[in-house]
């Protein structure tokens, strides 16, 4: 059974190998952005589904509260679009689940914010709606994204993209992505000042 674990851990690092072999610039890019959101007095949103609605949340808590031990700062601004039970089922009952994300956007969305969306298929409909909203709103919008992504790589502004059709490794190199993300963000921020520490 061991050899099960192992070839799921191996899958896993020649997934991100070929992450490294293609190279960061885009989530460099995407990081340039969202730092400029942010300086420009706007906030951060992402969403997802399933897993990716917790990763949207982990990545959202990294900047609000705390991402690494030993720097204690200000928060920054950040807020998952999939927070609450009681919105969710609202929108799912009295509108579609596939509005959830289009309503919680045009309720709170403004054009300084940016907006990033995790999809391992790229083609959730409440992802391709809010997507299409943001590009209305003029709201910066970004993706992780998984397989050949789908309809979402056609409607962001960038684009992280794994190399795999398999949901769960897909979601790996997200939150590894997402990581390594907020510390370039948080990184850049104390370095420029824009944030004291504590």
């Amino acid at each position: 059974m061991s050899k099960k674990f192992k070839n799921l851990f191996e899958e896993s690092i020649d997934i991100k190998q070929n992450c490294i072999n293609n190279g960061f610039t885009e989530l460099v890019n995407i990081g340039d952005e969202i730092i400029s959101c942010i300086k420009n007095g706007g906030k951060l949103m992402l969403c997802g589904n399933g897993g990716s609605a917790a990763d949207a949340q982990h990545l959202a808590a990294e900047l609000l509260i705390r991402l690494r031990p030993k720097y204690t700062r200000e928060g920054l601004p950040a807020i998952s679009l999939s927070l609450d039970t009681s919105t969710i089922t609202a929108c799912g009952n009295d509108f579609s689940f596939d509005d959830l994300y289009k309503r919680t956007l045009e309720s709170i969305g403004k054009p300084e914010d940016c907006l990033l969306c995790l999809s391992t298929s790229g083609n959730s409909r409440n992802i391709i709606k809010a997507l299409s909203l943001a590009r209305e709103m003029q709201i910066k919008s970004f993706c992780f994204l998984g397989s050949g992504g789908g309809k979402a790589i056609e409607l962001c502004d960038r684009s992280f993209l794994v190399p795999s059709d398999v949901t769960g490794r897909i979601q790996e190199c997200h939150i590894t992505a997402g990581h390594a993300l907020m510390e370039y963000i948080e990184d850049y921020l104390i370095e420029d000042e824009y944030i004291i520490l504590k």
